[in-house]
């Protein structure tokens, strides 16, 4: 356990604080007095745990599903294989994310922001040097599969994209990147992963969605995106993916993303609107009868059958109620009558830094146990942008959010990136 002062680590967080990214404010949806009742009840268990330690007891018989934005991207194509692959015990990122997956101990797990290699060299020395080797007396934890595939940041579409006279640059890449692959997500999984049947929407077009919200140029009816751009314009900013797990004879489809940030655009508000159509696929994706627009890379149509079960997970860029995202755009999942809301994912560690941290945080309107990332105090604030939601079909036993408090053990792994794990226990 790294043993810092507790002014000295304010002070790392502060300066570790980053531009985050959620959606426009919006009133809060009535409660009926068993929502309140439950919210209660589960704001007194956080602040019980709150000076003791975290309760990361599995549930008996329950399969662990987590989502971790890991940050792990580099500046250049290849570095993180050869970052993780050398184990440098100087550099201490990996090291403290692999020493939460070991504290967490998920399952399953989507790994946002993991740079993609064509070999998966990163991945595989992730596993070898880190996750397989004890970090700080920790149990190692070992995953039997994986999956990874290209994704679309970095990857030139050939076009001036963003209308500045200028090709083959970041901002003309299918979603933003220096280089192929960065940014890019992994999966791991202790239950076999049937790949023959994944599938992948890293190419659906943006202009294929019914009812697309692709922007006009300022005060006009004019498409901001050339013609050329609107015929190639990928909706993914990286991919989309159906991932199905075979868990105790029962098939679990892991749906995981990462949308687009829903800022550094203009009044066109490209980015929203993106990040909203691409929140929207997985919404339309697991209801029956909404999806016959959608098809994957290999062609094929269609969504989930009904009845199919499902996890949800990824850095969705999206807070229900504070930040700066578009049209609702969180709401499309956290008030999806097919998914599982009974118990969200809180920790006692969202309250007291939101508290601690003040500045943007006071404005804020949702409730901060639920956060899962820790942003610029003066303009952003922590918000929550990473989800982890089941299908009604599969209930949640427990949930939980990786973010101690400075009375709690491993307070200072979190400084390994600006999100936290979120994980649930389903049966």
């Amino acid at each position: 356990m790294f043993l810092i002062q507790r002014s000295a680590l304010f002070f790392l967080l502060l300066l570790s604080s980053c531009f985050g990214c959620s959606w426009v404010n919006a009133q809060p949806p009535s409660e009926s007095k068993k929502q309140v009742d439950d919210k209660l009840e589960n704001k007194l268990q956080i602040e019980k745990q709150a000076t003791g330690s975290l309760d990361l007891t599995k549930a008996p018989d329950s399969i662990r599903f987590a989502t971790f934005n890991v940050s792990f991207h580099r500046k250049s194509a290849g570095e993180l294989a050869m970052e993780l692959e050398e184990a440098n015990p100087k550099k201490m990122q990996a090291k403290q994310i692999a020493e939460i997956l070991q504290t967490v101990r998920p399952d399953v797990v989507l790994l946002n922001e993991f740079d993609f290699d064509g070999d998966g060299r990163a991945l595989k020395a992730f596993q070898k040097n880190y996750l397989a080797v004890s970090q700080n007396k920790k149990q190692p934890i070992e995953y039997s599969y994986s999956f990874y595939l290209p994704v679309n940041t970095g990857v030139d579409s050939r076009i001036d994209l963003n209308g500045d006279g200028e090709t083959e640059t970041a901002n003309d890449a299918f979603g933003f990147g220096l280089y192929p692959g960065q940014y890019g997500m992994a999966v791991l999984s202790k239950f076999p992963i049937k790949k023959n049947r994944a599938r992948s929407f890293q190419k659906f077009l943006w202009k294929d969605m019914p009812g697309h919200l692709m922007p006009f140029k300022p005060g006009t009816e004019t498409p901001y995106y050339s013609a050329a751009a609107t015929e190639v314009f990928r909706l993914s900013s990286k991919s989309h993916w159906d991932i199905p797990i075979e868990v105790n004879g029962n098939l679990i489809h892991f749906l995981t993303a990462h949308p687009t940030p829903p800022v550094f655009d203009e009044l066109e508000d490209r980015n929203g609107r993106r990040n909203h159509d691409e929140i929207r696929m997985f919404a339309d994706y697991v209801t029956p009868g909404k999806a016959s627009y959608l098809y994957d890379d290999n062609g094929k149509a269609g969504g989930l059958t009904a009845g199919a079960k499902f996890v949800i997970a990824g850095d969705m860029n999206a807070d229900p109620i504070d930040g700066d995202s578009s049209y609702n755009a969180a709401l499309q999942l956290t008030k999806h009558p097919l998914i599982n809301q009974a118990k969200t994912p809180a920790s006692a560690g969202g309250t007291f830094y939101s508290k601690q941290q003040g500045e943007k945080n006071n404005e804020h309107r949702g409730d901060a146990q639920f956060d899962t990332g820790d942003f610029r105090d003066s303009s952003v604030g922590n918000l929550r942008l990473d989800y982890c939601l089941p299908s009604k079909n599969l209930s949640i036993l427990k949930s939980g959010i990786f973010w101690p408090t400075p009375e709690q053990a491993g307070f200072g792994l979190v400084l390994a990136s600006d999100h936290r794990l979120v994980w649930i226990d389903i049966k």
